[in-house]
């Protein structure tokens, strides 16, 4: 027996909110219970960081009017995305892709400015700031799938008018609008897969030996 394991009902907890954790576009009115935000968001900041430079940070959204411009803005990005598509197009169209208006909370979520001076981990892979937030997001993501609550990372903005939008400083990078709120029930399988957008790829597909094109045995 491993004495740093949890009991086996905590493991099958972990274990269970990753697989069962999606990408939430519908959500159904009603606020958060007290102390939920801030509990996902603890989970949030504790994520791991490269150089533990803890590069998110979020702009809690609670002005309707800035909500619905923000809204707007995503709806407009999601225009030029169908138009980008080409032959998918109307299929993308017909997808629900963000639930800004209906959710309980929207969270702006971006890279901090002046990120250039961290280089402990980021001196040839910068990008690593946001593989630290995209971590971030998904504790924050297992956080609020475990108490029950759908969250959806809403990612078709232009982050130069987004950032104009939250008044984020000049240098800074939104990477999320992130919606979180109550649901019906939760997705079975990814929203995407049940569309037949795409389906997820067998682990034989995706894990190789010592070479890139060694298949594992």
């Amino acid at each position: 027996m491993n004495p740093h394991a949890y009991s086996d009902a905590e493991v099958s907890g972990v274990y269970r909110a990753i697989r069962e954790r999606r990408d939430v576009r519908h959500f159904k009115s009603g606020p958060l219970e007290p102390g939920q935000l801030e509990r996902f968001l603890g989970a949030a900041h504790n994520g791991p960081s490269v150089g533990y430079m803890q590069p998110w940070r979020f702009v809690r959204i609670t002005d309707p009017a800035l909500r619905a411009r923000i809204h707007q803005h995503v709806n407009e990005e999601r225009i030029k995305t169908a138009e980008a598509l080409g032959q998918r197009a109307d299929d993308f169209m017909k997808l629900k892709v963000e639930g800004i208006l209906e959710c309980a909370e929207v969270l702006v979520v971006g890279l901090i400015d002046k990120r250039d001076q961290y280089i402990f981990g980021r001196r040839t892979m910068p990008e690593m700031d946001l593989a630290s937030a995209a971590c971030a997001l998904q504790n924050f993501w297992l956080a609020a799938r475990a108490e029950g609550i759908g969250a959806g990372w809403v990612s078709m903005f232009d982050p130069q008018q987004l950032r104009d939008i939250v008044g984020m400083p000049e240098g800074s990078q939104p990477i999320a609008v992130l919606c979180v709120g109550q649901v019906h029930e939760f997705y079975t399988a990814p929203m995407l897969e049940l569309e037949k957008w795409d389906q997820r790829r067998p682990l034989t597909e995706i894990l190789f030996e010592n070479r890139w094109d060694n298949t594992a045995t």
